[in-house]
């Protein structure tokens, strides 16, 4: 199977790329879904309904958390349990995945629809962006389920080393995505609801892909609900890395909030800005993403199976390779900037504050390749603990310690240095988490 071929092959760096390129090309789909469903808002020409589905981001990535929980906790255990042979503890994990992240997915979408509106007023909502807020919020939560589920084998795929298949999936649902976007967003005039409707319906072709592609290929993954009974110990381990890794996108949603609420004196004009920098700075985002994801399942595949000599090569060679591209995505973005902005909305003043928050925003991105990189060590590995300090640091604790100071010393733009602020102090804890938890067991 070409999983095992890539997990024993003896140059690490053609394993490190023959997983880690497919999910960068993913990651490449779903940068330009997201900017193009943002171009397509914005095409509205109403900054209103720009500012509304950028206020109801958040519910989305909560989402997104909820599927790591169990897409990410349940790829880290896998690849382990691999490297070790264990194939029924493979399939029970992958059962145990997929079942509980649809159900958990169900649950958060009905409470989120029962108290949806001061929902989105805690959002941020003003009584110009309410209505918008509130639509694009209803869809999302409709399909809470649908998305949850979508997160599970994109990651439990890989896991196996079968990343061609997980970027197809994510194709799919993008390329929907996007030729729904313009149909239902302005076609149908359904503004920042049909933004969310071609959201859901997107991530559903991709889960009836994944299924599929389980049924048909995978050798060890299970959708058999007789298989999802784990042990403990198992579950302790999905739970452990997985909820690190969903904090991650928990902290995303409330920086997002406690960005707006920051931003909401300075106008909604301010809020619009930040949310198309947001999707702009994802080019550099989730490329690093992808780049340091697509080694996890080697590094937990080398962990579980002791091998500490192609471990350590493959760290050696994703730092590097990881930061140099880190360095030449900053340099490009910061260049092209206004040019950036104005392809989404060409008006002056979002372009112009657009411009300087873009730059805050990826300025300090080496410092952001850096935790990627051993965030997905720690997650690899089963170090529930320094993932976890890494999950509530970057955009948690750290940033909103950054963004209070920043305000307090330098105003509005401090707040918008907050970010950068944040990265740099983020990336020295790192680093000490890495000398003390992982660095003595690869001597």
């Amino acid at each position: 199977m070409e999983g095992k071929n890539v997990f024993n092959d003896s140059h690490v760096a053609r394993a490190y790329f023959k997983l880690a390129v497919p999910l960068v090309c993913s990651m490449v789909v779903t940068l330009i879904y997201n900017l193009a469903d943002t171009f397509f808002v914005a095409q509205t020409g109403d900054t209103n309904i720009v500012a509304g589905v950028s206020l109801g981001m958040p519910v989305f990535t909560l989402l997104m958390a909820v599927g790591n929980i169990f897409g990410q906790g349940g790829s880290s255990l896998i690849s382990r349990l691999l490297g070790q042979r264990d194939e029924q503890g493979v399939r029970r994990a992958s059962a145990f995945c997929f079942y509980a992240a649809l159900l958990t997915g169900g649950v958060i979408g009905a409470v989120m629809l029962l108290a949806r509106t001061p929902l989105v007023w805690l959002l941020g909502a003003s009584e110009e962006t309410f209505a918008h807020a509130s639509a694009y919020c209803f869809w999302l939560a409709a399909g809470a389920p649908v998305i949850t589920l979508s997160f599970i084998h994109s990651n439990l795929l890989r896991a196996e080393g079968m990343s061609k298949e997980s970027m197809a999936g994510t194709i799919l649902g993008a390329v929907a995505n996007i030729i729904l976007d313009p149909i239902f967003i302005s076609t149908l005039g359904m503004g920042a609801a049909g933004a969310a409707i071609a959201t859901v319906i997107g991530y559903l072709l991709a889960d009836v892909f994944y299924a599929a592609a389980v049924i048909k290929k995978s050798r060890v993954l299970s959708l058999d609900p007789r298989q999802m009974l784990v042990p403990a110990q198992h579950v302790g381990q999905i739970m452990g890395i997985g909820i690190p890794a969903a904090v991650v996108n928990v902290m995303q949603s409330a920086a997002s909030v406690l960005m707006n609420q920051f931003l909401l004196p300075y106008g909604n004009d301010k809020i619009a800005a930040m949310g198309i920098v947001l999707k702009v700075s994802m080019i550099a985002l989730l490329l690093l993403t992808g780049f340091a994801f697509g080694g996890q399942p080697l590094f937990g595949y080398y962990y579980g199976a002791g091998d500490k000599q192609r471990f350590r090569s493959l760290l050696r060679f994703c730092l590097g390779f990881i930061s140099g591209s880190a360095l030449v995505l900053t340099v490009g973005i910061c260049l092209a900037a206004p040019a950036l902005m104005r392809i989404f909305m060409d008006n002056d003043s979002i372009v112009r504050d657009g411009v300087i928050m873009l730059r805050w925003q990826v300025v300090t991105m080496i410092f952001v390749g850096a935790v990627l990189l051993l965030s997905i060590l720690f997650q690899a590995t089963g170090k529930a603990g320094a993932a976890f300090v890494l999950s509530i640091s970057r955009q948690g604790v750290i940033f909103a310690l950054a963004l209070v100071a920043g305000r307090a010393l330098a105003g509005y733009t401090g707040i918008l240095a907050a970010q950068a602020a944040a990265d740099a102090l983020t990336a020295l804890v790192a680093g000490g988490l890495f000398c003390t938890q992982l660095y003595p067991e690869l001597k």
